[in-house]
């Protein structure tokens, strides 16, 4: 059956839009996978993130700003600047009253009985609010692809699991304002599947849990992906997803950890010097603002280090200043993520269904990159969460995904069913160290052990790497960590790596130091952003370079190697001392010489001495 054309000309693309209640996001795929469409094309990651924000004009006839400038100044114009108006979608202001007194403009009852925000004399439907966000971010994804504005008139949306009909619909109408054709409405929980390949053209019946844990919200869905017939002929039938229960918290995220971590300083603060910081007026609004955004930085900071410096000027000479652990944090946050949890099995009691019957957990929203909620997240379901992806973003990307699907661009992703490049690590001296060989099927698994080549190496850096060539130059980098071991000679350290790749194509990379008992890992997601054409160009490439490059991975650990062995020779001479005979000593001495003087040339030209030559002199 013909197929139409692939969505690379403006008649055909089709955007994936994640219309958030705090920030929004627009995507497009291609042969090559979902990608986010920043402002430009080299725009800082976060040029692409949207705020869900708009202010009109005093009247509220126009809009005077939309996104990130809106919300710059939302302090100054906080009764006609409009967030959060995604709680409004669809209902009437009695449906809303809870959301009402987190909300700083006036919401009113409007034509029949929905929700109406007044600026002025005017009534404002929330349709029209989220028109202006779509709109914006339609112009974004037109700058970033270099069309105009009205050659995109396509688009998937995405909303939570939870909305009824008449908000999905709402949905469709803000779409409409905003001059896009809404060719679907699909779960937030099955876009964030999707973009990890969940579902795409699955081999058997799924469940799957998505914690979605963002700034001020929390929701839990738990879905069945069913296969759809292996003999249909339509590929733009998705698997079948069924939401079998939603759960959650629309005033529990990341925001209360700011808070916590607020309320720490200011009562710790107030009892040092004696003051009541924590009273409504003891601080200015700008200060507490500050001290928010502190807050917010020093939570960010603690998913990635141990621990953070607490550093606040009261003014007056007061100046506080504490150091906040990791293992602090973790504790402080736990009744947060109580709460979370106890949402998850009431998401599960629903579903008729327990941890074990969970098969795949997918990680979304901005919160879950705090290591405390991944692993009890992972302690909950019993099974690695999917982290690969940047959480604030696996929701646009699956809506793009599924806008390919719709286009009749093929989008099985790479990893699927074979792996289409092989997969391994970086090596001393930049080698490739191939564990898993390309065309091999999923799921996949491979172990090896290394070691080190330097005295007391405390932080070894594990860079993953895809290709086919012998030299990590060569090659595409996945992703990078590294593992903390304590210090030891070079070569005693035993660093055993495993690669797991799974059934949808998520690759797992563990390293565990044996000796130490030290671990680290890493995620990697399985559309990895190359075509067809860059996979055939990159195998021919290895075809071409094949001699030079064995060659040139030879050399590299001969290089290494040989340091070594002149090392534990000149330490084994030295240990014997005088046991060894003095001419002996100087013929070893003498071919460590020369073989020094090789690597030194190898070093700086790997042409210039042949690997049969260094390994002679090895021997």
């Amino acid at each position: 059956m013909p197929q139409t054309p692939p969505p690379n000309q403006p008649h055909d693309i089709i955007i994936g839009i994640d219309l958030g209640t705090t920030n929004s996001l627009v995507a497009t795929a291609d042969a090559a996978g979902p990608r986010l469409l920043g402002q430009t094309e080299n725009a800082e990651p976060d040029a692409a993130i949207m705020p869900s924000v708009v202010r009109f004009s005093e009247d509220g006839q126009t809009v005077e700003a939309v996104g990130a400038e809106a919300r710059a100044r939302a302090v100054e114009f906080p009764h006609r600047t409009i967030s959060s108006v995604k709680r409004l979608m669809g209902r009437s202001a009695a449906d809303a009253a809870a959301d009402l007194p987190f909300l700083p403009y006036k919401v009113t009852q409007g034509e029949n009985d929905t929700a109406r925000i007044r600026i002025g004399d005017r009534l404002i439907s929330p349709q029209e609010v989220s028109a202006r966000v779509l709109e914006a971010l339609r112009n974004q994804a037109a700058r970033a692809l270099g069309l105009q504005p009205a050659d995109i008139h396509k688009a998937v949306i995405t909303v939570p699991a939870y909305f009824d009909d008449a908000q999905r619909q709402a949905t469709r109408d803000a779409g409409r304002l905003a001059g896009l054709d809404v060719l679907r409405i699909i779960n937030e929980p099955t876009a964030a599947a999707l973009a990890y390949g969940i579902g795409v053209k699955s081999r058997s019946e799924e469940t799957i849990a998505v914690f979605d844990l963002g700034g001020g919200t929390f929701d839990v869905s738990i879905l069945t992906v069913t296969p759809s017939p292996d003999d249909s002929d339509d590929n733009t039938a998705a698997d079948f997803f069924e939401v079998r229960s939603t759960a959650g918290d629309t005033h529990l995220g990341g925001d209360d950890v700011d808070h916590a971590i607020v309320s720490l300083i200011l009562r710790e603060a107030g009892n040092q010097f004696g003051i009541n910081l924590t009273a409504n007026d003891a601080l200015p609004p700008s200060t507490r603002q500050a001290l928010k955004h502190f807050a917010e930085a020093t939570k960010i900071r603690l998913s990635t280090e141990q621990d953070a410096n607490l550093r606040i000027d009261l003014g007056e000479g007061n100046v506080f200043e504490r150091i906040l652990t990791r293992d602090e944090f973790d504790s402080m946050i736990a009744p947060w993520i109580d709460r979370a949890m106890t949402r998850c099995a009431d998401a599960l009691r629903d579903a008729k269904l327990t941890p074990d019957d969970i098969d795949r957990v997918v990680m979304v929203g901005g919160s879950t990159r705090i290591p405390l909620v991944r692993e009890r997240a992972r302690q909950f379901f019993k099974t690695e969460p999917y982290i690969a992806l940047d959480p604030d973003t696996v929701v646009a990307l699956g809506a793009a995904a599924q806008g390919a699907v719709l286009a009749g661009l093929d989008q099985s992703t790479l990893l699927l069913d074979v792996l289409p490049l092989s997969l391994g690590v970086e090596t001393m001296g930049g080698g490739f160290a191939k564990l898993i060989i390309r065309n091999q099927t999923t799921p996949a698994r491979a172990v090896e052990t290394f070691t080190t080549s330097v005295d007391g190496q405390s932080r070894i850096a594990i860079n993953v790497l895809q290709g086919e060539r012998e030299m990590a130059a060569d090659c595409r980098q996945l992703g990078a960590f590294e593992l903390t071991v304590p210090p030891m000679p070079a070569g005693m350290p035993r660093l055993e790596v495993e690669f797991l790749v799974d059934a949808n194509g998520v690759l797992n990379v563990s390293a565990v130091e044996q000796r130490s008992g030290k671990r680290a890992a890493i995620q990697v997601a399985p559309t990895h952003g190359l075509s067809r054409e860059e996979v055939d160009r990159l195998e021919q490439e290895s075809f071409e370079h094949a001699r030079e490059d064995m060659t040139r991975h030879r050399i590299a650990d001969l290089i290494i190697n040989s340091r070594l062995d002149i090392k534990w020779t000149r330490l084994a001479i030295t240990r014997v001392g005088d046991g060894i005979d003095a001419d002996y000593r100087n013929k070893i001495e003498s071919a460590a010489s020369n073989l020094e003087s090789m690597l030194t040339k190898a070093v700086t030209d790997w042409q210039s001495v042949s690997a049969d030559e260094i390994s002679a002199a090895r021997d």
